[in-house]
C-alpha cells in the first residue's frame, strides 16, 4: 500500500507540474497574440503628417504672399506698401545692420510677407531672400526681431565625365551638368591645362558634391577628385588638406599650381603703384593706372613672370609704347609696357618659360623716364600685382606621403571606374558624352 501511495503521489506531482507548464504556455501564447494584435492595430494608424514649413514658420498659421523686389524699390518702399509704420521701418533697418545691410537689397530677389489669418490680414513677418540659401527675417510687430537664417541644404555625391567637342563650357552646359563645374575645373587646372588651347577629344572625369535647396541645385559644394586628358597627357587632381589649407595635388603629391616670380626684373624702386585715379605725368590729368611702375635704367632685362604664350607683341597706340602680353593660363595674363626693345627672335604666338628674357626697360610711349609698367589681369580684370597671392607650390610633406596615398586611393579608384580606357569613351553613342551618376 505504501508503494502505491508513493507512486500515486509521484503521478499527482507530475500532473500538477504538467498542468502548470500548460497554463504558463497558454498564457504566454495568448499574451504574445495580444501584443501582436496591438502591434497590428498600431501599424494601421498612420503617423502624423508634419505641418508644412516655410522659412521656419508653420504655413497654416499665416496668410502668405510672395513678391519680387521691383526696380528702385528699397526696404521702406516694400514695407510702406504693407502699411507698416515708418518708425517701425527705421527700427528694423537699424537692427538689421549687424546681420545684413538692407541697402544691398537686390532687384528681382523674392520676398514674402506673412499676415494674420483674420480679416484684417495684419502683416506680421517679412522674409527677404538674400541668395539661394540665406534669408533675412523681420518681425513687423511686438519686439521687432531681426535675424538671418538659412534654408536646409542637402548634398549629393556625384560623378561625371565628358568628351570635349568644342569647349569645356559647352560640353558641360549642353549635357545638363551644373555650369559651375566648368569654372571649378578651370581653376583647378589653370596651371596645367591651357583651356584656350583645349582640343577636340580631350576629356574629363570628376567626383564632386553638389548642393541642393528644395530639390534645386544651388552650386558645387566641393570637387573631391578630377582627371583631365589634355593633348594625350593625363592630369589627376585630388583635394587634400595640408597645413590647414585645402589645395589640389596630383597622384605623386605634387601641387597642381605653379608660382610666379616676385617681379619681372631687378629694379631700384617702385615709382608708381596700382591706382584708380593717378595724376599722369605726361597728360597732366587724373586717370586710372592699373599697374605698377618699376624704375630701372634703360636696357635692364625684363623676364617672363611665368610660363605662357605671347598673345601680343608690338606698339601700343594708347601710350604703352613697345609692349608684350603673355597669357599664362585661363586665369592670369601679364603685360609689360614702355620697353626699349624685344628679346631676339621673340614673336607673337611663341611659348616662353618662366624667367625667359622677353625685352628691355625703356621709355617708349607716354613716359617721362625709363621704367617698366607691369600689369596683371585675373579673369580679364586688372588686379594689383603687389597684392597678387602667390599660389601654393609646396608638395605633400614626405612624412605625410603615406597618409596622402592612402587618402587618394579610393578616390582614384572611383575616378578610374567611371571610364577605364579611351576605347570606352569611343564606345559612347554621342560625340559629346556626359554621364552623371548619383549615389
Amino acid at each position: 500500500m505504501r508503494k502505491i501511495s508513493i507512486v500515486a503521489a509521484i503521478v499527482l506531482f507530475i500532473l500538477i507540474v504538467a498542468s502548470s507548464v500548460y497554463v504558463v504556455r497558454w498564457r504566454t501564447q495568448n499574451d504574445l497574440s495580444q501584443a501582436q494584435q496591438d502591434s497590428l492595430l498600431l501599424a494601421d494608424i498612420p503617423p502624423p503628417i508634419p505641418p508644412a514649413m516655410l522659412y521656419g514658420f508653420i504655413e497654416d498659421s499665416f496668410q502668405i504672399k510672395t513678391f519680387k523686389v521691383a526696380r528702385n524699390q528699397n526696404l521702406a518702399e516694400m514695407l510702406l506698401r504693407q502699411n507698416v509704420d515708418y518708425q517701425i521701418i527705421n527700427t528694423l533697418a537699424e537692427k538689421s545692420r549687424e546681420v545684413f545691410d538692407v541697402r544691398h537689397i537686390r532687384v528681382g530677389n523674392p520676398y514674402s510677407v506673412f499676415y494674420s489669418r483674420d480679416t484684417l490680414m495684419t502683416p506680421l513677418w517679412l522674409v527677404y531672400e538674400i541668395d539661394n540659401i540665406d534669408y533675412l527675417v523681420m518681425q513687423l510687430t511686438d519686439s521687432l526681431n531681426v535675424f538671418r537664417d538659412q534654408k536646409v541644404v542637402s548634398y549629393e555625391r556625384r560623378r561625371g565625365m565628358g568628351v570635349i567637342e568644342s569647349s569645356l563650357w559647352n560640353t558641360i552646359t549642353e549635357n545638363n551638368l551644373n555650369p559651375m563645374l566648368a569654372i571649378e575645373l578651370s581653376e583647378i587646372y589653370a596651371w596645367t591645362v591651357d583651356f584656350f588651347g583645349i582640343e577636340k577629344g580631350d576629356y574629363f572625369k570628376v567626383v564632386y558634391d553638389e548642393s541642393f535647396v528644395d530639390s534645386v541645385s544651388v552650386g558645387i559644394e566641393s570637387i573631391h577628385a578630377a582627371y583631365f586628358m589634355h593633348k594625350g597627357r593625363p592630369y589627376y587632381a585630388f583635394r587634400y588638406q595640408q597645413d590647414s589649407l585645402w589645395s589640389f595635388f596630383d597622384e605623386a603629391g605634387n601641387s597642381l599650381r605653379k608660382a610666379f616670380l616676385k617681379a619681372p626684373l631687378k629694379f631700384s624702386r617702385i615709382s608708381s603703384r596700382f591706382s584708380n585715379s593717378r595724376f599722369h605725368p605726361v597728360l597732366k590729368i587724373y586717370r586710372a593706372h592699373h599697374g605698377v611702375d618699376y624704375a630701372a635704367p634703360s636696357g635692364t632685362p625684363v623676364y617672363a613672370l611665368g610660363d605662357g604664350t605671347i598673345t601680343r607683341r608690338g606698339w601700343d597706340p594708347k601710350g604703352g609704347g613697345n609692349y608684350i602680353k603673355i597669357r599664362h593660363n585661363s586665369v592670369y595674363t601679364t603685360e609689360y609696357m614702355h620697353l626699349s626693345g624685344f628679346a631676339k627672335g621673340l614673336h607673337q604666338g611663341d611659348f616662353v618659360r618662366q624667367s625667359d628674357l622677353i625685352g628691355y626697360v625703356g621709355k617708349t610711349g607716354l613716359a617721362t623716364g625709363p621704367h617698366l609698367d607691369f600689369r596683371v589681369f585675373k579673369n580679364g580684370k586688372a588686379i594689383d600685382p603687389l597684392k597678387m597671392e602667390a599660389p601654393p607650390v609646396k608638395p605633400i610633406d614626405s612624412v605625410a606621403m603615406a597618409s596622402y596615398i592612402e587618402f587618394i586611393r579610393p578616390l582614384k579608384e572611383e575616378l578610374d571606374a567611371i571610364v577605364d580606357t579611351e576605347d570606352d569613351l569611343e564606345a559612347v553613342d554621342d560625340s559629346i558624352a556626359v554621364q552623371v551618376m548619383q549615389e
